[in-house]
């Protein structure tokens, strides 16, 4: 049975789990993940809790292209300390940082973080491998080209699937060589791919379990969903939620998400599927 190491905690992966996002930023692509204060982020991850998140993903660095550019200093002001704020108020709660910098990592694990979650899979700061290994933290490889600002010009695939997978493979052996242990696999829908990529990744996503590995959905009122169906991020929970479900089918481990209460429901009646499921066939 798969688990992480968060701080001394198993986190059992018995079934899938719910990320809650918490962006400490004020440029996010969705307004309603927006929470710049302390009191105001400490509300938030209350209300992440109570619905039901097993994980808390906390981000200062907007990801979206256009986004304003920060330096790590400026990242680690607005990021550690909700950080320590959060971590002290809900000693319970397992917190993940978003970021791409070894700096910022390393000072958000030592205000009290247990996973890094690093949108670059380790591309953008060369020291991101040796500090995991170092910091022994879960670690969520993603998989993206260039940067934020540059990735949409990157979407030049042979085979978007084979070749995501053919990254996990040379990331996956250079993390293992460090001696990180817990290793987290996001395919990075809408990141240096394209419409139809993002919806060919989705289709042919079980092909990545072949890592052994847990797999992270990012999917969340993304332009994935918003842009077909000619509607805005504030619009987009009912795409979100059928996209989260077909990721539960295809065995996703972990959705992260802006809607957690929602999450939570498809997690819950896909565990009653997969429960009839194994009535049936047993």
């Amino acid at each position: 049975m798969r688990s992480l190491n968060t701080g001394g905690r198993l986190l059992v992966l018995d079934t899938p789990k719910i990320m809650g996002i918490l962006n400490v930023t004020p440029d996010s692509f969705y307004a309603g993940s927006r929470f710049m204060s302390t009191s105001d982020a400490l509300k938030r991850v209350e209300t992440l809790l109570a619905e039901g998140a097993d994980i808390l993903d906390i981000g200062a660095y907007s990801s979206r292209p256009g986004a304003a550019a920060l330096t790590a200093s400026e990242e680690s002001d607005r990021l550690i300390p909700i950080v320590r704020a959060i971590t002290q108020r809900f000693p319970d709660a397992i917190v993940s940082v978003d970021t791409f910098r070894a700096e910022v990592a390393r000072e958000a694990v030592n205000a009290g973080a247990h996973i890094v979650n690093d949108i670059s899979g380790g591309t953008l700061d060369p020291l991101m491998f040796d500090t995991i290994a170092e910091l022994q933290v879960p670690y969520i490889l993603m998989h993206m080209r260039g940067t934020p600002a540059t990735m949409q010009q990157l979407t030049d695939y042979d085979d978007v699937v084979q070749d995501v997978s053919l990254y996990f493979g040379k990331q996956i052996a250079r993390l293992r060589h460090l001696g990180v242990k817990d290793i987290i696999l996001d395919p990075g829908f809408g990141f240096a791919k394209t419409l139809d990529q993002n919806y060919e990744l989705l289709a042919r996503i079980s092909e990545l379990a072949h890592f052994g590995l847990p797999i992270l959905g990012a999917i969340s009122r993304k332009s994935m969903i918003y842009r077909p169906l000619n509607i805005t991020p504030d619009d987009a929970l009912n795409g979100t939620t059928v996209l989260n479900t077909i990721l539960l089918m295809n065995g996703v481990s972990i959705l992260r998400v802006h809607d957690v209460a929602a999450a939570r429901e498809a997690v819950n009646l896909a565990k009653l599927t997969f429960s009839a499921v194994g009535r049936v066939n047993g």
